[in-house]
């Protein structure tokens, strides 16, 4: 772990001239507050909606000036967005598209059956013009108008996935899959023969999962006489170590002798040599000698991407990627073969050159729109590296690692702030999330006002005094359900019965009153929203072993879970005005399923399938029934 450094006194430079010294930020890296209390359960989801709106409506109102001073090119286009999407609505003018028959969610506090609930939507030029009974969109109808029978299906908005890693997943769907690979045989049988059918290629991908054989972790001897000239460097499903084979590590120079790297661990047998296992920044070792992918091969992986979300309903991902990564979003946004809505976010660290991208080229459009910065503070629950007060309860002498010098992400994030950037950082264990806190509370007393909407990224185990915390200083938690019945089968055994209570902690922070979003963490998870609002519903581990559900009392309603995938999401992205509810003058990303969503019995959410996609007023994905 990277000690709590603040031994110099370094000069920091914000933008606007203002320079601070490093002794400004002791309070930051204060030991937290003592934990207060979670407030009681607020009457309905839809009041916490309200007072939140409030709260947000009356800052955005008094900083919309300072806003269009700092970024003309952005106000212009979303007052043109703003425009289009109040343009006056004639009847005479005909829908391109009408979904009727079916039983339309419009978004938070729509009714869902009954004569008031609405059953059809009318679309036009990519907009939702009319939502209502199937006789008053009828009148909407022309002679080219596409009519598609619902048949009582659930229309919802489009899904939006918070967090994923969209390149990456789409190279690993090339690469080897590991995710069900339960025992150490079938693990190196699966590795075995990927290098048979690609000898030239480094074996990647992986996502493999070791508590699924019971928790040893994978050895280099288990693949190297399978693969003894082929590099291997596969990840577990987390991403926060990999294993890499024998001649990985040879190509990458790492030794016994080899130290280990601040903010990761080579993990070593008892005589020293490393074992090839490699923890969080230690894998930048091997991965830094891997071949980057062509520009073809990035297109690639993003063709089968998008493919694999659009068939799970998914119109927005938020990409937490790299500039690589941008470049490909905007060579497919150019051809027109960019599908689905992209928020590309890039490192933290590259704030300055994203700033600078800022002013020379605005903050893109609603199919592809930057802006945001990511980092992280801590590492995994699953490899033992989030960051907590107290030790691991398997691993007494482990607390966890602090994987980016905290000296150097304090200026980060208050620079980037400073500069307008949208700040996204990880945060796992405890601790993590409380110094984050403390790190954001900072930035907003040095840098003012403005709507800002700091983003936790996961946010997974919480002290009582930091749920308070996020949902008075209205920091989104943006949360990957899926992680709690993944996790859930083992999380016990790592940090006990006490700090589970407030892991994946859905319900307090909604009654807390605090903005959650949901999403992925593609490929740490599968990619679909249906699995993670069955895993927020009913927190059922998916090793059976938690039929009422693990921390039963974290548990969210259907509607509150799909407002997290939907409106939420939208707000978390400055998207809010053209995304998120099934109302006039929004964009037309809808989702058809197969059933009702909203009366299913939670069990069976996963029987459900998607019907249809559409984007824009375009269907991208059409079920074969």
């Amino acid at each position: 772990m990277l000690p709590y450094a603040r031994t110099k006194i370094l000069p920091l430079a914000l933008a606007g001239g203002l320079v601070l010294s490093w002794s400004a930020t002791t309070q930051v890296m204060a030991e937290p507050q003592e934990q207060g209390q979670v407030p009681e359960r607020q009457q309905s989801w839809q009041h916490q909606e309200r007072r939140l709106d409030d709260r947000h409506h009356g800052e955005q109102r008094r900083l919309q000036q300072q806003r269009e001073a700092q970024h003309p090119a952005q106000h212009q286009r979303q007052e043109q967005r703003q425009q289009q999407a109040q343009r006056p609505v004639r009847a005479e003018q005909p829908a391109d598209l009408i979904l009727t028959g079916g039983r339309v969610w419009t978004g938070p506090g729509s009714p869902i059956r009954g004569s008031v609930a609405p059953t059809a939507v009318a679309v036009r030029d990519g907009r939702i013009v009319a939502v209502g009974s199937d006789a008053e969109i009828e009148r909407h109808q022309g002679p080219r108008t596409q009519t598609i029978q619902l048949g009582g299906r659930r229309v919802v908005p489009g899904f939006m996935d918070n967090h994923t890693h969209f390149i990456a997943g789409g190279l690993t769907l090339g690469g080897v899959d590991l995710r069900d690979a339960a025992t150490p045989q079938e693990f190196a049988r699966r590795i075995a023969e990927q290098a048979r059918r690609h000898p030239q290629r480094w074996v990647l991908g992986g996502t493999w999962d070791h508590e699924l054989w019971g928790g040893e972790l994978p050895h280099r001897r288990w693949i190297d006489s399978l693969t003894p000239r082929t590099p291997v460097f596969v990840r577990r499903l987390d991403g926060h170590m990999g294993l890499a084979n024998s001649r990985a590590l040879e190509l990458a120079g790492v030794t016994a002798k080899t130290p280990d790297p601040p903010g990761g661990s080579i993990v070593r047998d008892s005589d020293g040599q490393p074992t090839g296992i490699l923890k969080d920044a230690a894998q930048d070792l091997v991965e830094r000698v891997i071949p980057e992918p062509s520009e073809a091969e990035l297109d690639e992986a993003l063709e089968r991407a998008q493919d694999h979300a659009l068939q799970r309903g998914v119109t927005l991902i938020t990409d937490m990627g790299s500039w690589d990564g941008f470049e490909t979003y905007r060579r497919a946004h150019r051809g027109g073969r960019l599908l689905l809505r992209v928020y590309s976010v890039v490192p933290l660290s590259s704030w300055r050159r994203l700033a600078e991208f800022v002013q020379r080229e605005g903050r893109g459009d609603s199919r592809l729109f930057w802006g945001g910065v990511k980092a992280f503070v801590d590492g995994s629950l699953g490899s033992s590296t989030a960051w907590f007060y107290d030790p691991y309860t398997d691993d007494p002498s482990n607390r966890g690692l602090v994987v980016t010098d905290t000296a150097a992400l304090w200026r980060d994030i208050v620079s980037a702030d400073s500069a307008g950037l949208h700040v996204i950082v990880h945060a796992i264990g405890d601790r993590a999330n409380d110094w984050l806190l403390d790190a954001f509370r900072s930035a907003r007393a040095l840098n003012g006002p403005r709507d800002r909407r700091f983003r936790i990224e996961h946010a997974q185990h919480l002290t009582r005094e930091a749920i308070r915390r996020i949902a008075e200083e209205q920091v989104i938690a943006s949360m990957q359900p899926y992680h709690a019945i993944d996790d859930g089968r083992w999380a016990e055994k790592r940090i006990g019965p006490v700090r589970i209570k407030t892991t994946y902690a859905f319900r307090d922070l909604v009654d807390a009153g605090a903005r959650i979003t949901f999403g992925s963490d593609w490929t740490v998870a599968p990619i679909d929203p249906l699995l993670g609002i069955y895993a927020a519903v009913t927190r059922r581990t998916i090793d059976g072993a938690n039929p009422e559900g693990w921390v039963p009392e974290q548990k969210v309603t259907v509607e509150e879970a799909l407002v997290a995938y939907t409106t939420n999401n939208a707000y978390a992205s400055f998207l809010e005005r053209d995304l998120g509810t099934i109302e006039p003058g929004k964009l037309a990303d809808l989702v058809v399923l197969s059933g009702d969503l909203l009366e299913v019995d939670p069990v069976r959410i996963p029987e459900l399938r998607v019907d249809l996609t559409i984007v824009e007023g375009k269907v991208v994905y059409r079920r074969d029934r």
